[in-house]
């Protein structure tokens, strides 16, 4: 059912959903909540402090939050992007980004971690098969700048194309 008052699209239960970017660990910005969340009638800063609170092990991570809203309570529901995986499966320490900037990662991930990765991704990702998803997430390793088990994560695609490297299934 569509509310005219706020504009949202909500259903009989009054269940509405916010999707938003924000830093880990970081009280998000009241000026772009307000926007969002002040027609839902919540408060931006009790939010932004939820907010705060879920994405405490992301730190210094942008992280993708969703905010499920039923009854004029938010619920924060935190939705890694594969890049933000593979950078906390480095286990750097967690930067200033006002001061540290243009940072590469110079980490190195086993295969193991990879899977684990993908299988997070997997029902967001448009693949097929866990294969498919583990070549989207070595990709981000890539461009992300870290190795996968000592080598550059483009040659273990290779290796999953030709079939030297073994994926298990589902």
């Amino acid at each position: 059912m569509w509310d005219m008052t706020c504009g949202v699209f909500t259903d009989r239960v009054s269940l509405s959903s916010v999707c938003l970017r924000c830093v880990g660990g970081e009280m998000a910005a009241t000026s772009s909540l307000a926007p969002k969340i002040g027609p839902l009638g919540l408060s931006p800063k009790k939010v932004g402090d939820d907010i705060m609170k879920a994405t405490g092990d992301w730190k210094g991570l942008k992280v993708t939050v969703k905010l499920i809203i039923q009854n004029r309570q938010a619920r924060v529901e935190v939705v890694p992007s594969a890049a933000s995986l593979v950078i906390k499966a480095l286990k750097e320490p967690p930067r200033d980004r006002k001061k540290v900037k243009h940072i590469k990662h110079t980490g190195n991930l086993t295969l193991d971690q990879m899977l684990e990765i993908a299988r997070t991704m997997r029902p967001r990702s448009q693949a097929k098969a866990l294969s498919g998803t583990l070549k989207e997430v070595l990709g981000t390793a890539q461009s992300i700048g870290c190795t996968v088990e000592g080598q550059n994560p483009h040659d273990i695609i290779e290796g999953i194309d030709e079939g030297s490297v073994e994926v298990p299934e589902e």
